[in-house]
């Protein structure tokens, strides 16, 4: 497996590569969102449907500009969005013009996160946007929560991995929709 660090991952994003990190509960894949090549071969690795949409994690909301449109949420939505980050809460906003239909799928909205894991929020933060994540497993399987429970399988068709540990949740992020606040993963 080819060891990455913060720095060392960008080469291999800005090729198109697909990375294994730790997130805040599970071990994540994740890609340039904007590299349509590099999002068919996530979405090819984990052998999951385009139809279903990513989610993108940032380091702060200004990362997010052209990929939603928060203005197009009321403004006490817009606060109760803003109020969770940076921190473990998945939102469903209006994407905005940035976002491909390989991002959003069949969706009108794309699902971003302000993580407050430290290295996410490194690597989005070096990288100087959002990235794909998605747990490093196969459709179907259960997400990978260390190292040692990544599959080998998926792990050899990899451009790389950053080491580190989980943010110790219990479950994958809550995912809710921005507009209505209604909760649709808990």
């Amino acid at each position: 497996m080819n060891e990455l660090t913060v720095d060392t991952a960008l080469p291999a994003l800005r090729a198109g590569g697909v990375i294994a990190y730790p997130t805040e509960a599970v071990w994540g894949l994740g890609c340039d969102p904007a590299h349509e090549a590099a999002v068919m071969q996530l979405l090819q690795l984990k052998q999951r449907p385009v139809e279903k949409g990513m989610i993108l994690v940032a380091a702060d909301p200004a990362q997010l500009e052209g990929w939603v449109r928060m203005e197009a949420l009321p403004l006490d939505r817009q606060g109760a969005v803003l109020a969770s980050w940076p921190g473990a809460n998945t939102w469903i906003l209006p994407a905005g013009e940035r976002a491909p239909r390989w991002i959003t799928g069949e969706h009108s909205g794309i699902a971003v996160r302000i993580s407050a894991h430290p290295l996410v929020a490194a690597l989005c933060r070096a990288w100087g946007g959002p990235l794909v994540s998605t747990s490093a497993n196969l459709a179907g399987e259960p997400p990978a929560r260390t190292r040692a429970d990544l599959d080998p399988r998926l792990l050899a068709l990899l451009d790389g991995l950053i080491d580190g540990q989980t943010g110790g949740l219990a479950q994958p992020t809550p995912i809710r929709d921005a507009l209505s606040g209604q909760v649709l993963r808990s």
